[in-house]
């Protein structure tokens, strides 16, 4: 066997190490893309969340501005 000759069993290992990578990398691209959109929801949420609280805030203050309890007229 010369210098550029490769086993077979040697080519067969690359060609298998050769195949796991490239499914590597697309399975690595595919999570990529999942985690874009993970991110992008979390960030939508996110905004809906502050909105809420600030809502949330807003009543709660209107709320402490209410009018005391007082009795009624009729009594």
């Amino acid at each position: 066997m010369t210098k550029t000759e490769v086993s077979p069993s040697l080519e067969d290992r690359i060609l298998r190490l050769e195949e796991t990578v490239a499914y590597q990398a697309r399975i690595i691209e595919d999570l990529s893309g999942e985690v874009a959109g993970q991110w992008k929801l979390v960030e939508q949420l996110r905004t809906k969340l502050d909105r809420l609280t600030e809502r949330f805030l807003s009543l709660e203050e209107q709320a402490l501005e209410a009018p005391a309890i007082t009795r009624p007229p009729h009594y």
